[in-house]
């Protein structure tokens, strides 16, 4: 049991992973914004939140629109439930930007926002009163933190999808550095780390499908597309490809020792096109959707707050140490096989 401490730690990291993933509540957020033109420079504007409790007793909610550092008066607001507040935004004749963020702030939610949901275009800007500047009010999300994700706009509750999707290609880079390892131990002279090269890239191919399944359910339900043309999705499939062009090749050898060493250098190859393809690539393409890549913003500087790190980094230990328990069930398997076909 001493010396398969690993496992347990894998098993229980996997389970609390699992629950808190899904049991984490987003913290509250803005959804959308609609308007309605009322007559000359106001509108209606009726904020919709996710999580929020815009109706609930003493919750002094205020409400005011910002324009860069300055922010607008409101007026006319209407709390309709937890999720609806609208309010009467008399606009300028002039603004310093054409991006707008609307503000709910309340005392248990702490500041809910829209940030560049409307342009200049979208405004009636037609009256000619002076913009008005008030001093923000003290509720905001900086003051009063609320445990769980963060609410992000296009993700939203898929951002639990963090903990499965990534770490998937975790494991695989894991697995694929270990048979790039034994691929070269091999070419060295050392035939046997030929049954670790094949259990490797077998069960990182695994790992490797189910991180382009949860992939494309991420893009389904965030770029509503299965698949597109991301420089990432495709050197992902590119990876796949290669890989399973590995195993076809090692399958029209017959003799050991030539298998061994073929498929050595194509593992090498294979290894060294993975890293091109997946991590420097889509960072110097401008096509990429992907966080830390094409300029977007990584996780680690977007929204992978405490609430997150608590469950992503355990979210990689565990699915790493599962994928090494595999591991070596695949090079028991690759063993016994071999010593039957001898």
């Amino acid at each position: 049991m001493k010396r398969n401490w690993w496992k347990l730690l894998a098993v229980l990291l996997l389970l609390y992973v699992l629950v808190a993933a899904f049991i984490t509540p987003l913290v509250p957020g803005g959804l959308s914004i609609d308007i309605d033109e009322i007559h000359r420079g106001e509108q209606r504007i009726t904020l919709t939140g996710y999580n929020t409790h815009f109706q609930e007793e003493n919750s002094n909610l205020q409400c005011f629109v910002g324009v860069e550092s300055e922010y607008l008066p409101v007026q006319n607001v209407a709390v309709q439930d937890n999720q609806h507040v609208s309010f009467v935004v008399n606009w300028p004749d002039t603004l310093p930007s054409s991006a707008i963020a609307f503000y709910v702030n309340d005392i248990k939610d702490g500041s809910v926002y829209i940030s560049t949901a409307l342009k200049n275009k979208d405004i009636a800007i037609i009256t000619h009163h002076a913009l008005k500047v008030t001093v923000k009010p003290q509720v905001s999300s900086d003051d009063h933190q609320q445990w769980g994700f963060p609410f992000q706009p296009i993700l939203f509750e898929t951002i639990r999808n963090l903990m499965l999707h990534v770490p998937m290609w975790f494991s695989m880079f894991f697995l694929m550095t270990i048979g790039f390892v034994a691929s070269i131990r091999t070419l060295l002279g050392n035939h046997k780390q030929d049954d670790l090269a094949i259990a490797a890239v077998k069960v990182g191919l695994l790992f490797c499908i189910l991180g382009l399944i949860t992939g494309s359910l991420w893009a389904r339900f965030t770029w509503l597309t299965w698949w597109t043309k991301d420089p990432q999705l495709n050197g992902a499939l590119s990876v796949f490809i290669v890989y399973v062009a590995y195993l076809l090749l090692r399958n029209g050898i017959d003799d050991e020792i030539k298998k061994a060493r073929i498929s050595a250098v194509f593992n090498i190859f294979a290894f060294i096109l993975m890293v091109i393809l997946l991590m420097v690539w889509p960072r110097i393409s401008q096509d990429s959707l992907h966080p830390g890549k094409s300029g977007n913003p990584a996780f680690s500087k977007y929204d992978l707050d405490s609430s997150l790190r608590i469950v992503f980094y355990p979210a990689v230990l565990g699915w790493i140490l599962l994928s090494y328990w595999i591991f070596q069930l695949q090079l028991r398997y690759e063993k016994l096989k071999k010593h039957d076909l001898e």
